[in-house]
This record gives structure tokens, sequence and C-alpha cells, in this order.
């Protein structure tokens, strides 16, 4: 790596660690930890969700995902675009109400216990272990994409370069809670947003533009050009089933519950869709450019970076093409440039690595040891609980990760899957349905969790190809309407929930 490129980078990153250190001083109880206090200015709360719902993979797995198959791979942009925009649009303002009528509650699993009076602690419970369960394969997914970027810009061992990233990430998460990821998450959104925008025109003018990127990738592939022909009906179902995953992400949908008022929610939902868009479709040019680029420009400065090339068919290729995104920051810029690029590739792993740490120590630390082991625990003992879980937690996702033939798409889509399905219907029916019961919301969460994890990973071939969050999805929904309708919810819950409705109303 280039001596500017570096320095560049090691800036960037004493940055952050800076404003992690600026933030533990304003962290003094487990809300500020958990939820800053729910201060979150509107144009910090949408950069902050969408940082930490892209991840690692904007930048490397669907970029690589398109350089691989083509334009079929957009369908999972339209889906999760339209996801996003409804979720703002859905779930924002009532969810954000509805958790300071519930007893000012500060986790997803604080809620369902307080939104249904759930004093046996069922919900709470198994609330949290999905949290665990499934963001620990998440946190993994940005642990092997630090990995692949440390391993390609400083030509290091893999095992190596995964436990620098995980050093990294976890520093700042641990020093500055929620405040920290929430400010540090705007400003590596910001980055994130400036460089899918900026790389793909450059790379597209430096190959005679739009027109020749589509003649190069059209003689490689006739295929890749073509978002219907060829691509199977399930695997169109499968990509637009992304979007349903946005309604149960506890690390995104935490940010409406962070807002200073409901009424900042239009302004935000603006500001983050637009994002959203812009990004996703910046990522996809990426890839479809690069697959261009690669094939048919001198691209042997790559190998002293570790970036395998390879002829495939008489066609050079990148070996992995999750690596697309760095070769260019170091094929087309200044070094200075380039680092300021590579920042931008760990800005988007670690603004969802520190939301999903954050998450997850929350979950042992409000969930677990206050609701049942220590209930007089002060918010000094919590604070440092929800720390060391953090530690804890993320090196078991980088033991997970430590297999480099890993791909950060696979591990993201099995984490989503489960979310998507474990939390999504559960969450829209507590917001929407009065007669939601408290044994409906646990089967519901039950038959999804389960759904994914014997679906993704047990079944395939035919039907069981498609996406498993959609079964999930429509199992936990079909359940949980089953159970609550054998049951009624106390007066006590209905009564709360009407309450919490006419505030909305009235915002």
């Amino acid at each position: 790596m280039d001596q500017a490129t570096l320095i560049t980078f090691i800036l960037y990153v004493i940055g952050i660690l800076v404003i992690g250190i600026m933030m533990y001083r304003m962290t003094n109880n487990l809300s500020d930890y958990v939820l800053g206090g729910r201060k979150l200015r509107p144009g910090v709360a949408a950069l902050s969700a969408g940082a930490s719902d892209m991840s690692g993979w904007l930048l490397l797995g669907l970029p690589g995902a398109v350089y691989a198959a083509g334009l079929a791979e957009a369908w999972m942009a339209i889906g999760l675009s339209i996801g996003a925009y409804l979720n703002w649009q859905i779930v924002a303002k009532r969810l954000r109400v509805y958790t300071e009528v519930s007893n000012n509650s500060i986790t997803i699993p604080d809620f369902l216990e307080n939104r249904f009076k759930d004093n046996a602690h069922i919900l709470r419970v198994i609330s949290a272990l999905v949290i665990l369960l499934f963001f620990t394969f998440y946190t993994s997914s940005g642990m092997v994409a630090g990995a692949k970027l440390f391993e390609a810009s400083f030509g290091l061992e893999y095992q190596t370069a995964l436990w620098i990233g995980t050093i990294v990430v976890v520093s700042y998460t641990l020093l500055g809670g929620f405040l920290a990821v929430a400010w540090t998450d705007f400003l590596q959104g910001s980055l994130m947003f400036l460089a899918l925008i900026v790389v793909p025109i450059i790379a597209m003018n430096q190959i005679g533009g739009w027109d020749a990127a589509v003649q190069a990738v059209g003689d490689i592939n006739p295929g890749h050009l073509d978002m219907i022909e060829g691509v199977g009906i399930l695997a169109i179902i499968s990509s637009l089933a992304w979007g349903l995953g946005y309604f149960g992400q506890p690390h995104i949908i935490v940010r409406f519950m962070a807002l200073r008022s409901p009424k900042d929610v239009p302004k935000a939902r603006f500001i983050g869709t637009t994002w959203m868009v812009l990004g996703l479709y910046g990522a996809i040019f990426t890839g479809f450019v690069g697959l261009a680029f690669i094939s048919s420009q001198d691209v042997s400065v790559l190998d002293e970076y570790g970036i395998a090339v390879v002829m495939d068919n008489g066609v050079q290729m990148l070996n992995d093409p999750e690596k697309i995104f760095i070769a260019f920051s170091q094929l087309l810029f200044h070094p200075v440039i380039a680092g300021i690029l590579l920042a931008a590739i760990l800005s988007a792993i670690m603004s969802t690595i520190d939301s999903q740490l954050l998450v997850s120590s929350s979950a042992v630390a409000e969930d677990f040891y206050k609701a049942i082991f220590r209930r007089a625990a002060t918010d000094k003992e919590l604070v440092w609980v929800g720390r060391i879980a953090t530690l804890i937690i993320a090196l078991i996702a980088a033991i997970i990760a430590m297999n480099p033939e890993s791909t950060v798409l696979e591990l993201v889509s099995y984490a989503w899957a489960g979310f998507g399905a474990a939390f999504g219907p559960t969450i829209l029916l507590a917001l929407f349905w009065k007669r939601f019961t408290r044994n409906g919301a646990f089967a519901g969460i039950l038959a999804g969790a389960l759904t994914v994890i014997v679906w993704g990973g047990f079944l395939s071939g035919g039907i069981f190809d498609l996406y498993e969050i959609a079964p999930g999805f429509l199992l936990n929904l079909i359940v949980a309407v089953a159970v609550s309708l054998t049951g009624k919810p106390s007066a006590g819950v209905e009564s709360e929930y009407d309450e919490a409705i006419a505030k909305v109303n009235d915002v």
C-alpha cells in the first residue's frame, strides 16, 4: 500500500476512536448507552439507520454479486428500497410513540414485554435469544468483510486481518455506546454515499462511457444485461423478499425509537430513503462497470495488493468478485483518495457491526442480566455488563468468521432472514392490531425463527430454493394471528394500545 494511502486510512481510524472517547464522557446510564437518551436528530437517525443497515455488503457483497451474475441481482435492490421506505412510513412513528408510552421501552425485547404486560418474561427471553443467535452470524459477516479489506489493502494474512478489524470496531463501540455508534454512522454513511456515487462514474468514463460498458459486459455474457430472461420466478421473489426483512431488524428500528420526536419522522424518511436508493444503485453500477473495466484494462498492478486476477474462458476476471470496489480504489485514484475510499469500506463494515454489537449487548444487559438475574442492578453496572457482552459476542463472531472461504452476502442473507421472519410480523401486529396477544407473539416469533433455521439450513432444491425469509415471515404471521384469536388481551393491554394510537394520531 502507498504510504499516503496508509496515512489517510490510519487518520480516519484515529478519528473514529476519538469520537468513541468523546461519547464515553456523555454515556451515563443504560438508556444513553443503548438508545442515546432519545435525542437523535432526523438526519443523524436517517443516515445512522441506513449505514447500520447496509454494512460491508453494500460495497463488497452487492457489487460482487452484480459482477458475478449481472443485473438479475438488481431485484434485491428494488425489494430493499421498497422495504426501507415502508419501514419508515409504517413503523417509525408508531414505534417511536408506542415504546415511550409502554414504560419507556429501550430495546425490542423490552417493548414486547411491556406491550403485552408479560410478567413471566417469556417474550423478553425468546426475543433476546433470537437476537443473540442471528446477530452473531450477522456480526460475523462484517468481520469477514473487514478481513477482506485489510487483507487486500495491507497484504496481510486473512486471520491477522480479521483480528485487526475486530479490535478497531470493538474499541469504539465499547467506549461510547449508542451515541458513538450513531454519530460515527452519520459520518460513515456520508462517506459511503459519496464513494458509491463517485467510483462507478469515474470508472465508466475511463472505459468510454455507459454504452462502452454495456457493450463490454454483453460481449462477456449477454445474460448479464437482462433482469428477467433466464431469471426464475423463485429467484425474483427471493430477491424482492429481502424488503420484508426491514420490519424486524432490531439494529435498524431502534433508530426510530431514538428519534428526538415523532414529528421528525417525515424528514428522516426522506433523507434515509434518498440515501438508500442512490447508494444501492451506485453499488449495482460499481459491480456492472467493474466487470467491463477488469476485462478490458491493464490491472496487473492489483497483484501488489494481493487481489488475484485470473483468466476465465479467455476473459480477465477477479478471482474474488467481492473485492471489485477495493480494486477500483487502487486502480483509479490518487493514494490519498484511495485511503478515503478504503475508509469508506471500513465505514460500511463498522457502521453495521457496531450497531449489532450494541443491540446484542443490550439484550444481555437489559433482557437477561437485569430482567432475570439482578433487577436491582445500577445503571453503571448495566453499562459495564453491556460492554463485557460486546467483547464476548465480538470474539464468538470473529471465531465464526475465521473461515476465509466465507462470503459476506451468504452470512448477511441468513441473519437478515432470521430477524425479518422472527420479528417482522410481530412488530407490525404489535403496532397495528389491538387483539394481538402475548401467546400469539411468542408462537409467531418461534415459528418464524425455526422456519429460517430449518428451511435455510437443512432443505434445498425446488421450492426450498426460495429465500427463507418469505416462508418464515408468512408462517409467523399465520401462527401469530391464529394463536391470538384463541385468547384475548387484558384490559390494561388494550387501554395502553388505545393511548398509544391516540398519541400517534395527535402527532
